[in-house]
């Protein structure tokens, strides 16, 4: 499996900021196994400040804490890495932000897998908004940096998906 380029993430960035831009919609994101490379390929596009409110990197449950402000009995019952995982903080994103969607991803992108038993290449993406969405995705790969950039797609196609 080959993962898409830098390049290609880029420009599936790019014709979704055309359409927020028609749209005057705004986006937040909270990411997690994709390390940042989701709000990076936003980012990247000239004009982003147009859309992209802000994002984060919720890789912790400190983070969770601190900078979505999601306590614990929030997600009480509800296993990281999942769905309702990543439903969670695409609303909060989309919520404290004030955007239009809320895109979030958790997973375990390698080279093992995470502590809720989930393998490497597991990822859950969400998509909340005037639609809401959530997918699971499983490469089948340990490869920690080729699972990130397979995750920046997914999400990436989630929010085309969501958009159309």
């Amino acid at each position: 499996m080959t993962g898409p380029t830098t390049e290609e993430l880029i420009a599936q960035a790019a014709a979704l900021a055309r359409r927020l831009v028609e749209r005057k919609e705004t986006i937040g994101v909270a990411e997690s196994s994709a390390g940042g490379l989701i709000s990076a390929s936003l980012l990247a596009v000239p004009g982003a400040s147009a859309y992209f409110l802000g994002g984060g990197v919720i890789y912790t449950q400190a983070a969770r804490r601190g900078l979505l402000q999601v306590p614990d009995e929030a997600v009480r019952g509800i296993r990281s890495s999942t769905e309702a995982y990543a439903l969670v903080k695409a609303r909060t994103i989309r919520e404290r932000l004030g955007a239009t969607w809320g895109l979030a991803e958790t997973g375990a992108s390698g080279p093992t897998g995470n502590r809720y038993g989930d393998a490497a290449g597991h990822a859950c993406l969400a998509i909340a908004g005037p639609v809401e969405r959530a997918v699971t995705l499983e490469t089948g790969h340990g490869d920690r940096e080729l699972n990130m950039r397979v995750f920046t797609r997914a999400a990436l196609e989630l929010l085309a998906a969501a958009l159309r």
